[in-house]
């Protein structure tokens, strides 16, 4: 066949493929603030695949309705198998939804808060409960030193 009866697709078309962000295998726990993160997710989600589907028509910019139809899958699995963990009781002990200050070998003080994956954010101080850190922390107490990538930390005080 011919080059020139072979259709080959344009930059957009291959935009609208986009593939699905990947979900966690991992049980969905979020805290309350997390619960609330997936929600206003899952509204902007709602919003953008509506607005893409009256700015134009669909046929004006697929990009954008993939996208939005890629965000809104996302945020519906996530808001479907979300699981929430309500605050524990104060037991000592390092549990999803905890906070931790942590002393590192380098003198370093650090405190972070145990959240869900979608709510985690190291900069603000919260990390995913599936995290190496976090995973070492849960079930211990103050004054426990754990190992994480091959450097100790001392747990200072569980809130």
């Amino acid at each position: 066949m011919a080059v020139a009866f072979t259709r080959e697709e344009d930059a957009e078309s291959q935009a609208a493929n986009l593939p699905d962000r990947p979900v966690s295998t991992h049980p969905n726990l979020v805290t309350p603030r997390g619960l609330e993160l997936i929600e206003a997710e899952l509204a902007a989600a709602r919003a953008a695949y509506a607005e893409a589907q009256t700015s134009g028509g669909i046929a004006a910019d697929r990009t954008a309705m993939a996208r939005a139809t890629r965000e809104l899958r996302y945020w519906s699995a996530r808001r479907g198998s979300a699981q929430l963990v309500e605050a524990a009781e104060a037991t000592g002990k390092v549990a999803f939804g905890s906070t931790v200050t942590l002393d590192r070998e380098d003198g370093r003080r650090q405190t972070f808060r145990i959240v869900g994956e979608d709510e985690a954010d190291p900069k603000q101080g919260a990390i995913s409960y599936v995290s190496p850190l976090a995973a070492a922390l849960l079930g211990k107490s103050a004054g426990d030193v754990v190992t994480v990538a091959g450097a100790e930390v001392e747990i200072v005080e569980v809130g």
